[in-house]
């Protein structure tokens, strides 16, 4: 195994377990997956009786697959690759430019889908990058499936266009982006805005930000630059550190 293979596997296993203990997902439902750069071959979560759940994913229970979704190695007996490996592998497929994806189930947004309650940019400056996800427009797969093909995959992957984001109706949500820690942390993002709206439904009527306050947001330089990238790498210590992961 190459040092990069091993550095991704390590990333891998830790984003599962950041993801599960800040309770975006449970038990053992949901996966975490990126290509080796330059290859057609994918390290994912596994599935199957030797695994201890997503909240505890360690190195080993990370898997290889090509874009076929077949196996091709796992360093533990016991092990399957996940039944709805077809999310990550058609993402690949499609979009070159992408270097990780997840499918996780967070609970408040699978209420909004379930409930056909659009999330709604209520704040500005609170948090930008949360905001530009609902800016940028949210997709929603209307069909609470599993993606255990890959005509499904296909499917879902036309819903999700260029969006680094796709809801999944009473069921979950798929993330990509070029690193796993950018696709994890539009995750948290994207939940940390549906418990904002939850919230604010509950406590009436939700009213969004002024028009002008949204164009001035899509106008804000993304801050893909090295600032950007260092904003980002801050971010994810500090939920490393403080989810214990």
């Amino acid at each position: 195994m190459s040092d990069v293979e091993a550095d991704l596997r390590a990333r891998v296993a830790l984003a599962c377990r950041v993801l599960a203990r800040l309770d975006l997902t449970n038990g053992g439902q949901g996966h975490v997956s990126a290509r080796i750069p330059g290859t057609e071959r994918v390290l994912i979560r596994a599935r199957g009786p030797s695994e201890l759940g997503v909240r505890y994913t360690t190195e080993t229970q990370i898997m290889e697959v090509d874009l076929d979704g077949k196996l091709v190695r796992a360093d533990e007996p016991g092990l399957a690759v996940p039944i709805e490996v077809f999310i990550h592998t058609e993402v690949y497929r499609a979009r070159p430019e992408i270097g990780a994806a997840i499918h996780i189930h967070p609970a408040t947004i699978v209420l909004f889908t379930i409930c056909d309650k659009p999330l709604l940019p209520l704040f500005g400056a609170y948090d930008p990058a949360s905001l530009q996800l609902v800016l940028d427009g949210i997709p929603t797969y209307d069909r609470s499936i599993l993606i255990r093909t890959p005509e499904r995959g296909k499917e879902l992957v036309r819903t999700m266009g260029g969006s680094s984001v796709c809801l999944m109706r009473g069921h979950g949500i798929t993330t990509a982006a070029g690193t796993i820690e950018e696709a994890a942390l539009t995750a948290i993002r994207l939940n940390d805005l549906a418990k904002m709206n939850q919230d604010a439904y509950l406590l009436g009527n939700p009213r969004p930000i002024s028009l002008e306050d949204q164009e001035e947001f899509r106008n804000l330089e993304r801050g893909a630059d090295t600032v950007g990238t260092a904003r980002w790498r801050a971010l994810w210590r500090y939920y490393v550190a403080l989810t214990k992961a």
